[in-house]
């Protein structure tokens, strides 16, 4: 083995003489001959490696596949270390990828877990948001914090007039029907899967204290969803989203509780149909409708004259509607 004859004990100022000295390579393990291929795990745990990387992220479970070909990745160079290897670092460090990848693999699978809704709710769910694209797990959030299912048998009110405050709670009629009336004289029904008090809650969002205009009154048993107002909206102005769904939903219900203003007769059946159809006044407020019915005649005869009013101004919204598919 060729060697450098330099002494350490060359004094200062002396120059070495190089010329004769002889030089030593630099890696005495240079890749002269090469060594035998590595064992078959070994490149299939590589294999792993590069088919992860390569999943399109346009794909559905990209995430989910990449981190389970990076856990078996590991795996495979684990028992490569071990057995065919005996190399403790290479086994070390691959154990910590190990973990972290298979943390994060089973963490992916949670969140994409069947969400399981209430059967009481499936159906509004899947009539009212799911059409909406509102994610099952956000709509749980919603449902089951800071909501209640509530029944009334029938006969019993849901709202007095003038005497119940619009200000407590906000409602989704789940299961019966309710009838809604002015002083005695019946206006419309609500259906299932229709918010019960959406007039009241849109026209109060920036008067506090009010009280409900009209009687709602259960027609049959009834099972209603029913949220605390307050706590509702902190919620909605923290999902952006969900806000913007319930501005849709209640306008849209509005304009429904509009139609059935028109046509007192309006069944389910016929609700559903409306409810497919878009939202044509979404904006207007039916508890101003209600409200004015007291500024007129407290007298049947001033009632008709209201519902004669509304009949030829919402004629503008059933004769677009009825060409619509």
């Amino acid at each position: 083995m060729d060697t450098t004859a330099i002494s350490p004990l060359t004094p200062l100022g002396v120059i070495p003489d190089l010329k004769n000295a002889t030089s030593v390579p630099f890696n005495e393990t240079a890749c002269e001959n090469w060594k035998e291929i590595h064992h078959l795990v070994f490149h299939v745990a590589n294999i792993c490696f590069a088919a992860g990387l390569v999943i399109p992220t346009t794909l559905n479970l990209h995430m989910i596949f990449l981190r389970g070909l990076l856990t078996v990745g590991c795996a495979l160079f684990i028992i490569w270390a071990t057995l065919y290897r005996c190399a403790l670092d290479i086994m070390i460090w691959n154990s910590v990828f190990l973990v972290v990848n298979l943390l994060h693999f089973i963490y992916l699978v949670y969140k994409r877990r069947p969400i399981k809704i209430e059967k009481e709710l499936s159906s509004l769910y899947k009539r009212m948001f799911e059409p909406l694209h509102v994610p099952p797990e956000l709509f749980q959030r919603l449902t089951g914090q800071f909501c209640n299912i509530q029944t009334l048998k029938t006969g019993q009110a849901y709202a007095a007039e003038d005497k119940t405050s619009v200000d407590d709670r906000l409602s989704i009629l789940l299961k019966g029907k309710m009838k809604v009336s002015y002083r005695g004289h019946f206006l419309h029904n609500i259906y299932p899967c229709a918010f019960i008090d959406s007039p009241e809650f849109r026209s109060t969002q920036m008067n506090r204290g009010e009280k409900f205009q009209v009687t709602i009154i259960a027609d049959d048993n009834c099972k209603f969803l029913c949220w605390s107002r307050e706590r509702l909206t902190y919620f909605l102005e923290t999902e952006p989203f969900l806000y913007e769904i319930f501005k849709y939903l209640i306008g849209k219900d509005i304009t429904n509780k509009l139609y059935s203003l028109n046509d007192p007769t309006l069944n389910d059946k016929a609700s559903k149909k409306i409810d497919r159809q878009p939202s044509l006044c979404s904006q207007l407020s039916v508890m101003q409708m209600r409200n004015s019915m007291a500024s007129t005649s407290d007298s049947e005869d001033g009632l008709q004259m209201f519902l004669r009013g509304t009949s030829s101004s919402s004629s503008l919204l059933t004769g677009p509607a009825e060409h619509l598919p």
